[in-house]
């Protein structure tokens, strides 16, 4: 009687840790990335200079991933990136910007994503459109012009088809339209800051 009633307290406080873990780790997702003391913010509609590999050499819009193997929050955005370069890989040239002080291959970033698409370790970049953060979605139109930089949703795992930001985006610039109205959150950033992650 005695070691049921150890084993049950013993369940009910492990399934409380892991609930509590969760709850926790979950309420410090829902907290905006700090922004750090040198950025710079970059507007919309600011005119990209892109480091020649970057652009497009069909003159199609550029979707650039910012994208961090040690970060959760990157590993838990891998398939809903993959629906987008699915669904407008045709119509827009995706590339992914590594934000990490690690060193990694190409063939390792790409065998991560589960896309064989471009990837480049250029920092700089993120400095360019104002990117500070993992996972981060920046999309370029035709004319080199920002038009949309921020969250590809509002949901840690990219479930919440009402807030999927960048494929909103996405759609609008490829139908001529001007960005969608977003709600605040698709623009403040959230995730793990960068070089390293720390959320």
């Amino acid at each position: 009687m005695i070691r049921m009633g150890l084993v049950t307290v013993w369940l009910t406080l492990l399934l409380s840790s892991v609930g509590a873990l969760f709850w926790y780790n979950d309420w410090v997702y829902q907290l905006p990335t700090p922004i750090p003391a040198h950025y710079k913010l970059v507007s919309l509609g600011t005119k990209i200079n892109l480091p020649e590999k970057f652009l497009s050499k069909n003159e199609k819009p550029v979707f650039l991933h910012f994208y961090n193997p040690e970060c959760a929050c990157s590993r838990f955005n891998k398939r809903h990136f993959q629906s987008l370069v699915k669904q407008y890989g045709k119509d827009v040239d995706f590339r992914v910007v590594v934000l990490t002080d690690k060193k990694y291959t190409v063939e390792y970033i790409q065998d991560k994503i589960g896309l064989e698409i471009p990837v480049s370790f250029d920092q700089s970049v993120a400095n360019t459109v104002g990117v500070y953060s993992t996972p981060q979605a920046a999309l370029i139109d035709q004319s080199q012009k920002l038009y949309y930089r921020g969250n590809y949703n509002a949901s840690r795992y990219c479930t919440e088809e009402k807030s999927a930001y960048a494929r909103i985006a996405l759609a609008g610039l490829l139908k001529d339209q001007s960005l969608p109205m977003l709600s605040a959150r698709a623009m403040k950033s959230y995730g793990c800051t960068i070089p390293v992650c720390k959320n």
